[in-house]
Formats: C-alpha cells, structure tokens, sequence
C-alpha cells in the first residue's frame, strides 16, 4: 500500500493544501482512508508526518474540509509558526497523527478527566530520519504523554518509524529513556512551553507530566479508533468535522473514487 501527495498553492499562504492520493492516484482522505494498521497482528501502525522535525510551521489535517488535506492552521487571521523555545529548534521529532482515531470532544476520559479535543491522535516520531511533509510512515508505539491543552485531553503517542536502522532496539518507553537519554524531558518541556510565546500559560498533563507505557499507549490508540468508527459511521455527531471518505463501505458518508 503506497500514497502519494499533490500539493496545490503556495507554502506559508492560507491557501496551500497538501491532498493525498492512493496507488492508483485517486484523492483519498488521510483522516479517513489511509487504514490505521500496517500490521494489525504486531500493532504496527500508520502515522501521518504533518510536521517534519526542525520546522515550525503549524500544519495539520484539515478535519472539517472535504477530503481532508493538510492545511496550515491560522489562528486571529495569521498562518501559524511555534516558536523556538529556547534550547529547542521548531518540532523536535516528526510531528503528526494516526489515521482513523478520533479523540472525542463528548467522551471525558476517566484517566485525564477532560474530553477529546476533536482531532485524530497525535505521534511524535523519535526516528532519525528527518521525514516528509505528508510522508506516510509505519510506527511502533513506544508509549503516551496526556497533555492537558486548554482543558481537553490531548494525548501525544510516544512512536519510532519501522524503517529506522534502531527500531529494532525500541520496544517501551523506558527504551526510549536508556537509548536517548534526556529526550523525554526534552517532549515534556517542549509540550509545557511551546505556547507561552503566544501569551498563553505554560500547559498542564496528567499522571504528573509520567509517560504511560506501551500497552497502554496501544489500548489509548485503539480506543480512538472505536471513537472513530463511531464518527465516520454516523452513531456520534460529527460537528463541523468532515467525515467523506473513498474507502469505508459501511459508511453513509462514503463517496466514490475521483482523479
């Protein structure tokens, strides 16, 4: 399974767009229609690069807009940038989210206690490669953080790209804290400050800023992605959020294939 990605307008303007495309070159949905397994049996998963490491432009999946490409969000009228917040240089790891998750902004999690904030489940690849903008990679998850962002529960899952030369050696979350030793200090501090140069108060998290481990960072995962089955299925209500997809049968949003 391959995709491929079309970019129409121009980087850094409100109009860039990143679509994605399948093996045959149809538009497909990377919310929706690239699968969330690789390999279901050894909890491989795909993940979505939005932010490549270093950079700072703030891309995501545009979930409310037909087919769900990539778009810079903008927030008061301006294209938005993190900042560098000192020691750290834009993103410090590939930046971006698991397919076909939904972290449910009417769903209080009974672990953070606050709600979903309304996206697909952000991943932090910690691989060495430095990947592409709207690259499609295969994970292993290693472990979770529960950021606290403006009262809603938003989970960054700890993961490492399969082809990287040391995956092998990354197993859990303490892996991470004996191969790359201060890394995970580094994710917590970036994820508390990265904001306050906007003006807004250092964020919070639960379990007291502790990585979860690996099983239950896959459970996490895989409870977004009965969240949502729910929401591309129609039994929740989607919002603003646009659920067309080319891929899930069963679904009463689903739409047929175009070039």
């Amino acid at each position: 399974m391959s995709f491929t990605i079309e970019e129409k307008g121009r980087p850094n303007t409100q109009e860039y767009r990143v679509y994605f495309k399948n093996s045959e070159g149809k538009y497909i949905s990377p919310f929706h229609d690239v699968p969330i397994y690789a390999n279901e049996a050894e909890n491989i998963f795909h993940a979505i690069v939005e932010v490549p490491r270093w950079t700072n432009a703030k891309m995501e999946i545009a979930t409310k807009d037909p087919l769900n490409p990539l778009k810079q969000d903008v927030k008061k009228g301006n294209l938005r940038y993190v900042a560098n917040v000192f020691p750290h240089k834009g993103y410090i790891w590939n930046y971006g989210a698991i397919p076909q998750t939904w972290e449910d902004p009417n769903h209080k999690d009974s672990d953070t206690g606050c709600c979903g904030d309304n996206d697909p489940i952000d991943i932090c690849d910690i691989g060495n490669k430095v990947c592409s903008r709207g690259e499609v990679i295969k994970v292993k998850v290693l472990g979770t953080l529960a950021l606290i962002d403006e009262g809603e529960t938003d989970w960054k899952v700890i993961v490492i790209n399969t082809e990287d030369p040391e995956a092998g050696s990354f197993n859990n979350i303490d892996d991470v804290r004996r191969l790359k030793p201060g890394y995970l200090e580094a994710t917590v501090d970036w994820f508390k400050r990265y904001k306050v140069p906007d003006g807004k108060p250092e964020n919070q998290f639960a379990f007291n800023g502790e990585f979860k481990d690996r099983d239950f960072a896959i459970e996490t995962v895989k409870s977004t992605h009965e969240f949502w089955k729910a929401l591309i299925s129609k039994m929740t209500n989607a919002g603003e959020l646009n659920c067309m997809n080319t891929s899930v049968s069963d679904s009463p949003i689903h739409t047929f294939l175009f070039d």
